[in-house]
Order: structure tokens, then sequence, then C-alpha cells
């Protein structure tokens, strides 16, 4: 199987995700993996028309991609996985989803959250959840658009920590 990118992102799949990152990447699907719109017509409505031309899209739960994924489903396909929150991550990775390296891509402010980069927002059980996705091997990098450097998450993280 090819999972050939992994990807949080607070809109799952929009414009920098449907035209950039697929430009970029190549997948013949996109996997988002989100509780609540796995439950969701609308939202699963809204996810396909975002999704370009000729690249399928599976809108799954946590349980049922990780499943799906270590059942050999989609061994053939170039696989990119979007997700909202990092702990969707940890739970696949914790299931054994082969996932070396995520994309920190954009986690949207709230009254809640802090500032790591523009683009970055965490409150602490995040900062957590990366930790624990740091000490088990995955690489995380800081990355909102292909044309932008991609940046090592895990020292923002620690310079957060430190502020």
């Amino acid at each position: 199987m090819a999972i050939i990118a992994a990807r949080i992102d607070g809109r799952l799949v929009h414009g920098q995700v449907a035209n950039l990152w697929t430009t970029k990447l190549g997948p013949t699907r996109i996997i988002v993996v989100d509780d609540d719109a796995a439950k969701s017509d609308v939202e699963k409505s809204g996810l396909r028309m975002a999704t370009p031309d000729g690249v399928r899209l599976s809108v799954l739960d946590t349980e049922r991609a990780a499943k799906q994924i270590l059942d050999h489903r989609y061994d053939s396909q170039k696989v990119f996985l979007v997700a909202k929150r990092p702990e969707t991550y940890l739970a696949l990775v914790k299931a054994g989803v082969p996932i070396k390296e995520i994309n920190v891509g954009n986690m949207s402010q709230t009254d809640q959250t802090r500032s790591i980069t523009k683009s970055i927002n965490v409150v602490d059980a995040d900062v957590a959840t990366f930790e624990q996705l740091d000490a088990l091997g995955v690489h995380l990098v800081a990355q909102m658009v292909p044309g932008d450097a991609a940046a090592d998450f895990m020292p923002l993280l620690k310079k957060d920590r430190r502020s």
C-alpha cells in the first residue's frame, strides 16, 4: 500500500488540498479520516464536490479507516490521508497503520488555542499528541502549501513550550 502523504488540515478537502497538494502528490485516492464527517451525508457530499476529477474519495471514521488500510484494501492505490486533528493520526499509528510522516498544515485558531505558526494553532492536548507521535517515530513537518519550505515541526513546538 502506498500512503504517499498524510496531512492535518482542519478544512479537510478544500482548495489547497484539492488543487495544490493533489497536483503535487498525484494520489489516486484521498481518504478523509474523520468520525463526524463519516456520519454526515451533507459533509460527505461537500467533500466529494471539492475532490478533483479522477481522484477517488473515501470518508471514513478512524476505526474503519485503520481496518480497511490494514486489510490491504488500498494496496494498488496511491493514498493521501487527510484528518483534522493529530489524535486521529495517533489512533491510526497505534492501530498499526504505517504512517512515517505527517504534514501539519492547518489547525484553525479558536479562543482556546495558541499560535505555533500563522496557520497552526494548538491546545495542550494537541502538543501532548504530537509528542506521542514523535516518540512513535512519526516525522512531523509544518508546510502549508507545496511551494513553502517544509519545517521540522517538533522544534516549533519546543520553542512554544519555552515561551
